[in-house]
């Protein structure tokens, strides 16, 4: 089976590398020898990473090979991820959502089927948006989404033709491998009582970073806790981190991992902390599929929905109404029922595993020729 993988890889996201990663593996792990190939920013580096064909994925060049790849293929695998929204801005041409949809009418126009596969839809509110989604996420043959909000936008904005299923973020049936290289990048000693922090830029929302070193150097001085902040988006993450380090007194206790490390060095990094405090996605995806208990900074649909699935919405926050005194109370409850947390955030865990695995089951259903 010929497959092409467009998302948003190849541009150093760490949620979006695990989301690659998690669809490779498991497709290899479940069809005979499928021929992939990624649409990628970077396609020498996604295709040296994951043994795969890579496409650049942006309009400036090999459009030529854009159309080989997807005449070639049986299937497109539009996803996964957060690709269908206008959070960021979205005119005529250009923008996530028009991007992702103008491949998806090329794949068609090509003869190729087409699966939105374990999206997060959203948000979409502009009027151009709405009228993109109408007309082209209808060309689908077949949906799935990572949660019900997603389902439920969808039919909102009257995309109805293709069935769609809800599942889970592929990143759940990630394959977790042992590698210890975000703790030999760190002077640690061993005996401390990691939390690892997942900070992000979000538009003009800053006063979060004074709530969040306030709260971590109440928890150093009350809970001796040590704090690794995990950049999972390069650059930009590394500099919010800084922000809020910047604003601590005890910023002495506190340490920043490099922004290179794999998915899944990440991973096993928050494996072994005690608890996470996180706003991206895949820090408490990564803690969720871990065991490890975690309080979540929402700052849209995708991340409330992922907190409420796995049992930890109770301890945390959406962005702008954060309240310090209760996050170090929560923060100091999760640490000292880590164990009992973990045990729920674990089954919850397992149940949304078996969901990922649908997007794998539902795609050979669909598509797979006997």
């Amino acid at each position: 089976m010929k497959i092409v993988i467009s998302g948003f890889y190849g541009l150093g996201n760490t949620g979006d590398e695990a989301i690659l990663e998690a669809i490779i593996d498991n497709l290899r792990a479940e069809l005979d020898h499928p021929e992939i190939t990624v649409f990628s920013l970077s396609p020498e580096k996604t295709a040296k990473t994951h043994n795969v064909k890579s496409v650049y994925r942006g309009w400036r060049h090999d459009n030529r090979k854009k159309i080989k790849a997807l005449r070639e293929a049986d299937l497109l695998i539009s996803g996964g991820g957060g690709l269908l929204q206008d959070t960021y801005p979205t005119r005529f041409l250009f923008g996530p959502l028009p991007y992702y949809l103008l491949i998806v009418f090329l794949a068609k126009l090509c003869g190729t089927k087409v699966m939105f596969f374990s999206q997060g839809i959203g948000p979409v509110n502009t009027t151009w948006g709405k009228i993109l989604m109408k007309v082209f996420a209808n060309m689908a043959d077949f949906i799935t989404v990572r949660d019900q909000y997603s389902k439920e936008l969808l039919h909102k904005l009257g995309v109805t033709k293709p069935e769609t299923v809800v599942t889970a973020d592929i990143v759940f049936a990630f394959k977790h491998k042992v590698d210890d290289a975000c703790f030999d990048s760190l002077p640690l000693k061993g005996d401390e009582k990691l939390v690892a922090v997942s900070v992000r830029p979000w538009f003009h929302h800053e006063e979060y970073y004074s709530q969040l070193a306030e709260a971590l150097d109440r928890l150093i001085e009350e809970e001796t806790i040590t704090p690794v902040f995990v950049p999972m988006e390069g650059h930009h993450d590394v500099r919010a981190s800084k922000q809020v380090i910047e604003k601590m007194k005890r910023k002495d206790a506190c340490h920043l991992l490099g922004p290179d490390f794999t998915p899944n060095q990440y991973l096993h990094f928050i494996s072994r902390c005690r608890m996470t405090i996180g706003m991206r996605l895949h820090s408490l995806i990564f803690s969720a599929l871990t065991g490890v208990p975690h309080i979540g900074i929402s700052y849209d649909k995708k991340v409330e929905s992922l907190l409420k699935r796995s049992g930890m919405w109770e301890y945390s926050f959406r962005l702008g109404e954060i309240d310090v005194e209760r996050l170090i109370a929560n923060a100091k409850y999760v640490l000292s029922h880590r164990d009992q947390l973990s045990e729920i955030v674990q089954k919850n865990a397992e149940s949304m595993r078996k969901d990922a695995m649908e997007n794998i089951r539902l795609l050979k259903e669909k598509f797979l020729v006997h």
